[in-house]
């Protein structure tokens, strides 16, 4: 059991018995000890669950909260729940660091995870003891983070990496509590905005103006639904004689500033209908620029080299660039199409939703949809596309009119 030592007083003796001096009521006397008024005057002293002296500090007039901690201490040591108040102790930056060099996720994830901690969280958190750390310390930080300007959906992911290794730390028993799950703070919602398919005419005038080299990424991108990085890693290989099914099996990422052949995103696979007009986009282009094989490492930059016959390549025979193309190609060609001032919603990204609008409106379910996008999770896809979906109203009228269509044709 433990025990709190007052260091300022100590029980008198009597120098001739050696015994206690007790007053009147038999209490001990105390006097003033060598110690008074040197540094804090109560010390807790206890064993921790592996027999080990442990020990806190309180000033004077802090009994009182000296016996409240010594109560929890065995408390939590009698329900199990007892935490190494050193452990906690561990700054949040170094926590932290651990914690991402464990986690098992693709490089990519790793990469980011470690900009947005490095540019957001450790500014601000860094240096802070794991139990230091506060509700009141995570509001003010995520305020600032929306007072800098940040997108809502953005703050999120990075509150939610915050969250993960708070959430870690409990597991590994640093702290008790996490200060992101505090009722206290509001977590950044971000809501996806929107998607706004591009109208028909612009998806052929961006194809047109893209030219012949670049042209047939239009039809896989608002024709199959491809991301651009899976364009630029797509192969005719992956397209089986015969089939009516395309295959997306690879994407071009940029690792740490170079190239990689890499899973699609989610690392997820897919098989997505090919129509006429696609393939016939595809066979006419590779009559004009036969595929090119090219040799990237896979999936990390000291990955096993994988070499793949790429339907779309630059004039110097590389592999596409996301950054040289969007920048000196894509944007060139949306302007030429009549998009005066290209924002975010005009990327690449914009050719899945008008695939999606397509297939939404043709009757296609979000289930099928979101297995040919390739997302994680239908439930996403009803998130962002749902505003695209035909009414129930609509729905409902052109059912009820077909019933009496056949009625008047019996």
């Amino acid at each position: 059991m433990g025990h709190i030592q007052d260091r300022w007083y100590r029980p008198k003796v009597d120098p001739e018995t050696k015994k206690p001096v007790l007053d009147a009521k038999g209490k001990p006397v105390k006097e003033k000890s060598d110690l008074y008024g040197v540094g804090l005057r109560y010390k807790v002293r206890y064993l921790d669950p592996d027999g080990r002296e442990r020990s806190k500090m309180y000033p004077d007039r802090q009994l009182s909260a000296a016996r409240t901690f010594l109560h929890k201490v065995e408390n939590d040591k009698t329900q199990g729940t007892y935490l190494d108040p050193e452990a906690g102790r561990m700054t949040f930056r170094e926590f932290g660091e651990s914690w991402l060099n464990s986690q098992t996720f693709d490089e990519s994830s790793r990469e980011g995870t470690e900009f947005r901690l490095k540019l957001h969280v450790y500014p601000t958190l860094g240096d802070k003891a794991l139990r230091d750390i506060r509700p009141s310390t995570i509001r003010e930080w995520d305020r600032a983070l929306q007072m800098k300007g940040l997108a809502e959906t953005y703050r999120r992911t990075i509150f939610a990496n915050v969250s993960a290794i708070f959430a870690a730390a409990i597991d590994d028993e640093r702290i008790n509590k996490n200060p992101c799950n505090a009722k206290s703070v509001t977590k950044p919602r971000g809501e996806y905005p929107k998607a706004i398919p591009w109208p028909e005419a612009r998806v052929h005038a961006v194809r047109r103006t893209l030219g012949d080299r670049y042209g047939v990424m239009v039809p896989l991108g608002a024709g199959c639904g491809l991301r651009q990085g899976e364009v630029f890693g797509w192969s005719p290989d992956d397209l089986t004689e015969g089939s009516d099914m395309l295959r997306v099996e690879r994407q071009v990422k940029i690792i740490r500033g170079r190239m990689v052949f890499a899973l699609p995103k989610h690392r997820k696979t897919r098989e997505v209908p090919l129509s006429t007009e696609v393939r016939m986009a595809i066979e006419e282009h590779m009559e004009r620029f036969p595929p090119l094989a090219v040799t990237l490492p896979w999936e990390v930059p000291d990955g096993k080299p994988v070499t793949v016959r790429l339907l779309v390549y630059t004039r110097e025979s590389n592999q596409l660039h996301r950054h040289s193309f969007n920048h000196y190609t894509w944007k060139p060609a949306l302007r030429a199409a009549g998009v005066e001032a290209p924002v975010r919603a005009d990327g690449f990204h914009a050719l899945r939703h008008f695939y999606a609008s397509a297939l939404l409106d043709a009757g296609e379910s979000i289930r099928a949809l979101a297995e040919y996008l390739g997302h994680a999770d239908p439930a996403f896809t009803l998130r962002v596309y749902t505003h695209l979906m035909p009414s129930s109203s609509e729905r409902t009228r052109r059912a009820i009119d077909e019933v009496f269509r056949r009625r008047d044709a019996a």
